[in-house]
């Protein structure tokens, strides 16, 4: 699959080249989409609303090298926006999943975990969920945040620090 030949059909209105592009990293936009919004319904109503938009905007992409990262900015946003609009309302359903899901687990670690991540920043919280939980590099990380490289350094960094407070001094940086 030659993805910058698929990119150029799909900004030319070729609506397969488009829908192959997004079947290749099907899988990706999941992961993301399931990290923010942790449950499975709320992920793909993004990933759905993220292929719309990929679709109606996709002439405006300037490097189709870019392709991967543009598309997985715009579900960041879509994700955002869903939970934006969620935490207005709490629902049973959503604190029964949460609970369900901590049965499965190790529930001390996963309580812990929680607890630490609480105490930080939503900017902090949200750089340790995509280094981490989704395993980005830091670029990867700054191009769908949009924010320069030494920001994500730093706040990963400084997050690890209250982190590793929090645990008791044992955070380990993963390379």
């Amino acid at each position: 699959m030659d993805i910058l030949n698929l990119v150029k059909k799909a900004k030319k209105g070729d609506k397969d080249a488009l829908l192959e592009l997004i079947l290749a990293q099907k899988q990706d936009y999941y992961k993301l989409a399931y990290l923010y919004l942790q449950n499975k319904e709320d992920a793909l109503d993004a990933m759905e609303e993220m292929i719309i938009i990929v679709y109606e905007r996709i002439y405006h992409l300037r490097k189709e090298s870019a392709f991967y990262s543009w598309s997985k900015t715009i579900l960041v946003n879509c994700c955002k926006r869903i939970l934006k609009n969620k935490r207005k309302i709490i629902s049973l359903d959503m604190i029964e999943e949460q609970v369900a899901r901590c049965e499965f687990q190790q529930k001390e670690d996963q309580i812990l975990l929680e607890r630490c991540l609480s105490q930080l920043s939503e900017k902090h919280q949200e750089v340790i969920r995509l280094r981490y939980f989704l395993d980005l590099d830091y670029e990867t990380i700054s191009r769908i945040l949009k924010i320069p490289l030494g920001t994500v350094k730093s706040r990963i960094f400084n997050a690890l620090k209250k982190m590793e407070a929090c645990f008791g001094g044992e955070v380990y940086e993963k390379n």
